[in-house]
């Protein structure tokens, strides 16, 4: 069962919603994929016409910036291209990463019929056995940047059907989705319009598949550890 979305702020025009995976940012012509413009339609609470200023993958979860401004929204969408709004993504990826690293690779932009620029930042929280928690900073906004990204040099994220690199099997007990929540973002004031207005700090935390998830493999790896 999908779970409903989530309401974390509103503040300066911004409606600062928590996605679970398995709901469309954008809306759904296919029957039985709830969509987030339909659900933010339902909400008494939030302003009319209230829509997404960016997307965030179907099988990820997290925070998503909407706003009923249209010129607001296209404030965002360009201070999230060029990284004036940060990003924080957890992940758990397949194999053991370096302690931290800068993934400067350009991506092939299929409506731009070009390769732009893009950068990704991670640094590791834990290993895990077979696999690395870890935390995540992009500085540019492409489709998919994380996922081909960590694919590109070797650790596709777990439960990435579609950027897996030569993995062939799932992992055991991984939930059944990709292991990629956005977990905090920070939002300059000016980008509502105020240059005086200070910074806005929005956090979600992981739901409960990834949380048990992780502790399956921190469990896992103390009896691991017990046993040798």
């Amino acid at each position: 069962m999908i779970a409903s979305p989530a309401v974390v702020a509103m503040e300066q025009g911004l409606v600062v919603v928590d996605k679970p995976a398995g709901v469309r940012t954008d809306g759904s012509d296919r029957p039985g994929i709830p969509d987030l413009p339909g659900w933010l339609d339902a909400q008494h609470d939030v302003p009319s016409g209230t829509r997404p200023a960016h997307r965030l993958d179907l099988g990820a979860s997290g925070l998503v910036l909407c706003a009923a401004d249209s010129q607001l929204r296209a404030h965002i969408g360009a201070a999230l291209g060029d990284g004036s709004i940060q990003k924080t993504y957890l992940a758990v990826v397949f194999g053991r990463t370096r302690k931290k690293g800068t993934i400067r690779r350009k991506l092939q932009d299929n409506r731009r019929k070009r390769p732009l620029a893009a950068i990704t930042r991670y640094r590791t929280l834990e290993h895990l056995g077979p696999v690395s928690l870890i935390a995540i900073r992009i500085e540019t906004g492409r489709k998919h940047q994380i996922r081909r990204h960590m694919e590109g040099i070797g650790h596709p994220l777990v439960g990435d059907q579609r950027y897996r690199g030569r993995r062939k099997h799932p992992l055991h007990g991984a939930p059944n989705r990709i292991w990629l929540h956005a977990r905090a973002l920070v939002v300059p004031g000016n980008v509502a319009g105020d240059p005086t207005a200070a910074e806005l700090v929005f956090e979600a935390p992981l739901p409960p598949e990834l949380l048990e998830h992780l502790s399956a493999l921190r469990t896992a790896l103390e009896g691991a550890g017990d046993e040798e």
